[in-house]
């Protein structure tokens, strides 16, 4: 008879599963949280992501996360974040070191510096803008370096010639 090219299943022989799954850097529920009923008065810092879907009064400052404020989000504060996302109300000055993202139902109102921004169709956006070019202050730094090193050598060449 003709056999199948196929071990046959041996109940004794371990199944050889050599997959192990790769556990993320990050977990994805590393974000706090401001629930609708929550109205926080002062000073919001941390060192994670935070999505706001309550009221926030005061001051804002996670610099190395995002901030993403919720279509039921409503805040009357200055923002310092690396990213912010707003789907709510906002009435302050945000300040992003990467990106700010404004969705259709979102509504700002106050100043804006950043490095990217993107606003969609719908969004409110009411203030000035001010986009930063992160390479341009390497830049001027270089630049006057080499304007300090070329000084002394253009003096001593006029000194030679009086």
């Amino acid at each position: 008879m003709l056999q199948s090219p196929e071990p046959k299943y041996s109940p004794n022989a371990a199944p050889t599963n050599s997959y192990t799954p790769v556990k993320p850097a990050t977990s994805p529920m590393d974000q706090a949280n401001i629930g609708r009923s929550l109205v926080i008065k002062g000073e919001v810092t941390g060192a994670e992501s935070l999505f706001i879907d309550g009221r926030v009064e005061g001051t804002i400052s996670f610099p190395d996360n995002r901030v993403t404020i919720g279509r039921n989000g409503n805040v009357a504060a200055n923002i310092i974040a690396k990213e912010v996302v707003i789907m709510g109300k906002v009435q302050g000055n945000v300040e992003c070191a990467d990106r700010l993202d404004i969705r259709s139902e979102g509504l700002l109102s106050g100043d804006v510096i950043t490095h990217r921004i993107s606003v969609e169709e719908g969004a409110i956006l009411k203030g000035g803008v001010e986009v930063r070019n992160p390479e341009k202050k390497d830049q001027k730094t270089q630049a006057q370096g080499q304007n300090k090193q070329e000084a002394p050598k253009a003096m001593a060449a006029t000194a030679g010639n009086a």
